[in-house]
């Protein structure tokens, strides 16, 4: 709100999310609109133009693949999905708090599937975009999970799509930037740093930085709206920002990323 304040924001989207679970529908109305209420007071805005369900979405009955006793915490189930967290967000949408309503597209494979072609689809959609085609850590829910299956999914039913883990959580960049966390639970984002190093060497290739390459690789996918960025510093922010004015891949150098893995 400091940073917004006597800026002219014309021309500028801006996006929150809220972590739910699984509620009672009663409550989950009151959860969203308390977490959006309170996001608006921080940044000094009456309305955002997109509101992001960041919970990971599973069938009812279906357990995770890790940590499952996490599952009503972390998820949200597709029950309570369709029957409560739709309507609140039409409701939000109605009250002029928020333009558009979206969902992350992590969780049960199967479910996501659902959510897309429900009646009712998400206006907007995360979708892991990386030549590894990997989730990494984030992607605890379903073993099976695949990522270009759900952004194909994206792709076919015209939903704006926001790719994010473009560098894969440091896999796609030069070096790793920090130790695995004594749980494992990042052991699969060092896994796909190892990995990863073709793509590294087709990077030098091509004189190029890792991380660069993989962020004009998101943007040169089809129907990306836009990419969200995890950079931690503001050298990170800037090397992104010569990425993207770069421009986007050609095809050769697409097709080449896109089959190397």
């Amino acid at each position: 709100g400091e940073a917004f304040e006597g800026k002219n924001l014309d021309g500028l989207n801006f996006t929150t999310k809220c972590s739910l679970g699984t509620l009672p529908d009663a409550e989950v109305y009151d959860r969203l609109n308390s977490s959006l209420t309170t996001s608006l007071e921080y940044m000094n805005m009456e309305k955002v133009n997109l509101f992001l369900l960041h919970s990971q979405l599973r069938e009812d009955n279906f357990e995770l693949s890790n940590f499952n006793e996490m599952r009503e915490r972390n998820t949200t189930s597709l029950s309570s999905y369709f029957n409560a967290v739709i309507p609140a967000f039409e409701k939000l949408k109605q009250e002029g708090k928020i333009d558009h309503w979206g969902i992350g597209g992590m969780g049960h494979h199967q479910a996501l599937v659902k959510a897309i072609n429900h009646e009712t689809p998400p206006e907007a959609i995360q979708c892991v975009v990386n030549p590894l085609n990997s989730a990494g850590a984030i992607g605890y829910v379903d073993e099976n999970f695949h990522p270009n299956v759900i952004l194909e999914e994206c792709q076919k039913n015209d939903l704006s799509i926001l790719a994010i883990r473009a560098v894969q959580a440091g896999a796609l960049t030069g070096s790793m930037d920090r130790e695995p966390h004594p749980s494992g639970f990042d052991k699969k984002d060092f896994d796909d740093y190892m990995r990863a190093e073709p793509f590294r060497e087709l990077a030098a290739k091509w004189n190029e930085s890792p991380a660069s390459l993989a962020h004009r690789y998101a943007l040169s996918i089809p129907k990306v709206g836009s990419v969200i960025l995890g950079v931690k510093n503001r050298d990170e922010l800037k090397e992104c920002i010569k990425a993207e004015e770069k421009g986007e891949l050609t095809s050769e150098q697409f097709e080449a990323l896109k089959n190397l893995f």
